[in-house]
């Protein structure tokens, strides 16, 4: 998972930034451009790779943000978790494959996404959110994130981080 922190030596009081572009679900048929997005981020060792077509059997989990010209300029994958009674937690979520597209990072595009993001979990009803970042996870920290156990968060997502990757969990109580 990678965030960026905003450029802030780069922008004046007189810099005009774009208008915010929408944020929508993602649909099967962007698989290929989700795969895309995340390719670069799967390189640097960012991210996990995926298939075009588990994004495709996935898509529904993703919220996007798609330039003018039709080019997804960042994704970020919401996973909702049932209530495990015998753990006495409700429904949790994971955010998964965040990333927002180089040209676009420190403007804004994913603190939009995080904020959309935290909006459907509450529409869900989920009790908490997990993440696990091998960055700083500096922009989660901003949204209420905290290091948290991965013990804390669902066992099966838990069970599938991978210790050689030396991700940090991270958690935000809704």
């Amino acid at each position: 998972m990678i965030t960026a922190a905003p450029r802030l030596g780069t922008l004046s009081s007189r810099t005009i930034l774009p208008a915010p572009l929408p944020v929508r679900s993602a649909l099967r048929g962007d698989a290929a451009s989700l795969a895309a997005l995340s390719r670069p981020f799967v390189r640097s060792g960012a991210l996990r790779e995926r298939s075009p077509s588990l994004y495709a059997s996935d898509a529904s989990d993703f919220l996007v943000v798609e330039s003018n010209d039709g080019t997804l300029d960042g994704c970020l994958g919401l996973r909702v978790h049932p209530a495990d009674p015998a753990g006495g937690r409700g429904p949790t979520g994971v955010l998964y494959n965040f990333c927002v597209a180089p040209r676009r990072q420190g403007c804004g595009l994913g603190g939009q996404l995080l904020r959309a993001a935290l909006a459907k979990a509450t529409a869900h009803s989920l009790d908490a959110l997990f993440t696990a970042t091998t960055g700083g996870g500096d922009l989660f920290l901003r949204y209420g994130f905290a290091p948290a156990r991965a013990g804390l968060a669902p066992k099966a997502w838990a069970n599938s981080l991978d210790p050689r990757r030396n991700s940090r969990v991270l958690a935000r109580v809704l």
